[in-house]
């Protein structure tokens, strides 16, 4: 199993541990059951919690054991942010969460065999323990002075917002989780992201102290960002979000699909199960030929179905392929175009009036007369299909499931039109 530390090297997701050569020997000697933890402070997890999820699943098939924490005490407080304080959500809209996530993270992890993985709440030691129990069996090992240069604290200290005294503990409810999980499964390893280095060492801290002679570690992974500096997981609209009613699949795709030439090669050994050499080709493909978008296709192919499925993925090349000319946009499914559909410009009409005026409407030409010169020139499409009339008006036989048409200006420049009930 200490293969697995050299590999999560070569992808990039290894950037600090408490002792690397303490966790190659309790790796060696194994088996070695691990944890990470996901709070509930919204109903549905986002890309960035990939690279923990995937990354659980790699270690789970390296032999490790795992542990899927949803924390239902801890989503009511949630992590400090390093800019404001969160608002928090009621205790009856976090356990609906913590189900929702649970939903989400139990497909990437297998529950069957030697090291079957359980999933935990941190509500099941939590629920029943008084103020007076916490602050006695737990406050008193933390001390307030390293607790203020945690990053997350020290940052909220310097603003003008502060940090209340609900967020600032929570760093003891994190600790005290892996101190449960190493009582209850003989947990020895949190994982977790860089952002979360204090809070893992808090665990490990408080095991030592209340468990001596224990051998605990923390793994931490990098944290995802773009090229252009910007924050991994957002796009456009947001973020991007697991849960198909927040981010359909075929948006997901897209995102993937649209990923920084710069970017994808690292996204891709961080997130793909492809082996070394095959990623290696990828990139090498990428370096010659960038236009291809090779690899940024293979991963969004790869992480669509690991996240919704075989059939949805292939429903979201078909429409990807069917928008640009490649396919039968008649043969896609209402819900599949839809979806494809709402990630262009668009614009509702009530009744279809001339080409010219709907290639306007739609941000497809700057005016008629700018609509007409693409007609002209052969550049307008109205389903797939080349407009040579732009004074007509497409009949209402040629709406997609009877409400939509799909054009393009040239190649790539596409808008749709949605026609509403008068």
């Amino acid at each position: 199993m200490t293969d697995i530390v050299d590999e999560l090297k070569w992808r990039g997701l290894f950037a600090q541990s408490t002792d690397e050569d303490a966790l190659r020997k309790a790796l060696a000697d194994g088996p070695v059951t691990f944890y990470c933890g996901y709070d509930p402070t919204a109903a549905s997890l986002h890309v960035g919690h990939l690279v923990q999820v995937l990354t659980m699943r790699r270690l789970q098939q390296a032999g490790l054991r795992p542990l899927a924490l949803v924390g239902g005490a801890t989503g009511q407080i949630g992590d400090p942010r390093p800019t404001a304080e969160r608002t928090l959500n009621d205790p009856e809209t976090v356990a609906q969460w913590v189900t929702r996530l649970r939903s989400q993270i139990e497909p990437f992890l297998s529950f069957e065999g030697e090291n079957a993985a359980v999933m935990v709440n941190n509500l099941d030691w939590t629920a029943g323990l008084s103020a007076i129990e916490f602050l006695r069996d737990i406050g008193k090992h933390f001390r307030v002075n390293k607790m203020l240069t945690k990053d997350s604290v020290a940052r909220r200290l310097e603003s003008q917002e502060g940090i209340s005294y609900t967020e600032f503990s929570y760093q003891l409810l994190q600790g005290m989780d892996f101190l449960e999980l190493y009582r209850r499964y003989g947990c020895t390893l949190q994982q977790g992201g860089s952002d979360q280095w204090g809070n893992l060492t808090a665990g490990i801290d408080l095991i030592h102290r209340l468990e001596p002679g224990a051998e605990v570690h923390a793994l931490a992974t990098p944290l995802m960002v773009k090229a252009d500096g910007t924050k991994f997981g957002k796009s456009e609209s947001g973020a991007v979000w697991l849960d198909p009613e927040m981010t359909t699949p075929y948006a997901f795709y897209q995102f993937w699909l649209n990923v920084d030439d710069r970017d994808i090669s690292r996204y891709m050994r961080i997130l793909s199960f492809r082996t070394p050499a095959e990623l290696e080709e990828l990139e090498k493909v990428t370096e010659e030929r960038p236009q291809a978008r090779t690899a940024q296709r293979a991963l969004a192919e790869e992480l669509t179905t690991l996240v919704h499925g075989a059939d949805q993925c292939a429903a979201v090349v078909a429409a990807s392929k069917a928008l640009f000319g490649q396919g039968e946009l008649g043969e896609l499914d209402e819900a599949t175009l839809g979806a494809a559909l709402s990630e262009v410009p668009h614009a509702r009409v009530t009744e279809l009036g001339p080409l010219v005026d709907l290639l306007v409407e739609a941000g497809l030409a700057p005016s008629k007369s700018g609509a007409r010169r693409t007609v002209k020139e052969g550049g307008a499409y109205v389903n797939n299909v080349k407009a040579v009339d732009g004074e007509a008006a497409p009949a209402r036989e040629e709406l997609l499931h009877g409400r939509w048409l799909v054009l393009r200006r040239g190649k790539k420049n596409l808008a749709a039109i949605e026609v509403m009930a008068g």
